[in-house]
């Protein structure tokens, strides 16, 4: 098994009760921990306490270690997890699988004797979570190892990481992987260039979030306007209703062949106030044009007005409009702006010329600058930010596949 001077180094140093991995996205911090760290460290325990995984969800745990490691030993050695259960039996102990990206997911650990525990993707955990953790591991040689991607230099995380704790903390840069291949390295290096997730994801700094949200659309946005559509293969509309000092947003978000490049087509914003008629009258005008130019897949609307969306379902229905309406994911904010920044770093995010509204909220969109410790994007009313969530709206289900997609 060849293993990176990076990933030797760890293993000769990682005899610490903390040990945390920070650096670049694919710099091989995950891969060395279940194919070398976990099954050591599950093999060893002593029956003094629990094993437990921790990652921003159950899902993201399985998908990010446990899968990925069952590839390597095996369904004999690697369980999968039990489902409502919480846990599976991984290398002969019982490992609990729990999310911590939620402040009441501290009751989950609450009471327990961790003899080990992992910890994956551990700067979007929520705090009380990790506080938690602290305590819970009691047994005289508890351990931890754990990674993270880095976030603000402010954050909770590194902050602990400075402290005087018993921390082994090792740094990477994408670099450091001498198993990527160069092409990938030098694509991932262009699709994050000039924003902050180049320092973070390539370099492996941690950086506060400052300025233009999309740097490379806010200083060149003719590089992403086109005068005439390409075909595409399918389109989904995003709604986000208005409110206060928010307008009603209606986008239709469309995706090549082979998910090569998402393309802004349709817009619609109106910031005044609109009786529910009145919206539902402009919803199906919109929709019903967006369907007789694009394949429409779905509608994917603001979940936190059920009674608005209703009254579009029956509108639909009313009128003949033929569309699926669902409630959108609602991903994390900052989950989004990153996929449009890497879309665009790669030329692949694209608006056509008349979507002025979009063109204008995506250059206007930036950074709340009194938020030091997360990256927060500004949402006071001096911009156009519901434009930004239907279209957002309109194009988080394909965030992986987009992502993936070269």
């Amino acid at each position: 098994m060849a293993l990176s001077s990076k990933q030797q180094e760890y293993l000769r140093r990682c005899d610490h009760r903390w040990n945390i991995k920070v650096g670049a996205v694919r710099s091989g911090k995950s891969w060395l921990d279940y194919a070398v760290v976990i099954p050591k460290r599950l093999t060893c325990m002593q029956g003094q306490g629990a094993a437990l995984m921790l990652g921003n969800t159950q899902g993201t745990v399985n998908r990010n270690i446990i899968e990925p490691m069952r590839d390597i030993w095996g369904d004999k050695l690697v369980g999968r997890i039990i489902s409502g259960e919480n846990y599976a039996n991984i290398f002969g102990q019982k490992v609990y699988v729990l999310g911590a990206d939620k402040q009441n997911s501290v009751t989950k650990i609450q009471g327990m004797t961790v003899e080990y525990a992992y910890g994956d993707e551990m700067t979007t955990w929520a705090q009380p979570v990790f506080e938690m953790l602290k305590s819970r591991l009691s047994c005289a040689h508890s351990a931890f190892d754990g990674t993270a991607n880095p976030d603000s230099a402010h954050h909770w995380l590194k902050k602990f990481i400075d402290s005087d704790a018993d921390v082994f903390c090792q740094t990477s840069v994408i670099d450091d992987n001498p198993f990527l291949p160069q092409e990938y390295i030098a694509q991932l290096k262009k699709e994050y260039a000039g924003t902050v997730y180049y320092k973070r994801f390539i370099k492996g700094e941690w950086a506060a979030a400052e300025g233009a949200c999309y740097p490379l659309f806010a200083a060149d946005k003719n590089r992403y306007i086109l005068y005439i559509a390409p075909p595409v293969a399918y389109a989904n509309i995003g709604v986000d209703f208005g409110g206060g000092t928010s307008g009603h947003a209606f986008q239709c978000v469309g995706f090549t062949h082979r998910m090569e490049n998402m393309i802004v087509l349709e817009e619609y914003f109106n910031p005044a106030a609109l009786d529910p008629a009145t919206l539902e009258s402009e919803f199906v005008n919109f929709a019903r044009m967006c369907t007789q130019k694009y394949a429409i897949q779905g509608v994917y609307c603001d979940s936190a007005e059920q009674t608005l969306i209703n009254g579009l379902r029956n509108a639909a229905a009313r009128t003949g409009l033929r569309v699926n309406i669902y409630n959108a994911l609602k991903k994390p904010i900052n989950d989004r702006i990153r996929a449009a920044c890497k879309l665009q770093g790669a030329d692949r995010f694209k608006v056509m010329a008349h979507c002025t509204a979009t063109i204008d909220a995506y250059q206007s969109a930036v950074y709340d600058a009194k938020q030091l410790t997360a990256d927060v994007r500004l949402d006071n009313g001096t911009y156009n930010v519901d434009t930004l969530d239907a279209t957002e709206y309109a194009y988080e289900r394909e965030i992986y596949d987009l992502c993936d997609a070269r």
